[in-house]
């Protein structure tokens, strides 16, 4: 069976509300159901699809990004998501892709990850 789609990433944290906070918060993620398992987390949703798992209470791993490089997604409203970033004290690397403008926004989330946020080329500069 091919595969059809990217279901969902799973973040493991030692600070469960400060990783809800950053993807909610910070990047506009909403939490919602999420079913009864024996361990604390979380279900962040995007359009109504739970897009990133949060799973508290397990051990990290010595090198927090392990062999995904980063997660990436698309957004909107370059200019405010930098602001927001910057007035948390979060430090973010800003490019844009030769040829096609499009703006790639990478930041480390409170456990370590690295996230990359793709605006449209037509966004406006932070």
């Amino acid at each position: 069976m091919p595969i059809s789609a990217m279901n969902h990433f799973t973040v493991l944290t030692k600070d469960l509300p400060a990783t809800i906070a950053f993807y909610v918060d910070l990047l506009g993620l909403s939490e919602g159901f999420r079913p009864r398992f024996d361990f604390p987390g979380a279900w962040l949703y995007a359009d109504g699809h739970a897009i990133l798992h949060v799973i508290a209470g397990r051990g990290l791993p010595v090198d927090p990004r392990g062999v995904i490089d980063h997660m990436a997604f698309s957004a909107l409203d370059l200019r405010d998501v930098a602001a927001k970033l910057k007035n948390r004290g979060v430090e973010y690397d800003l490019r844009r892709v030769p040829s096609t403008g499009a703006w790639q926004l990478f930041c480390m989330d409170p456990n370590g990850a690295r996230v990359e946020l793709d605006f449209d080329a037509t966004e406006a500069a932070p």
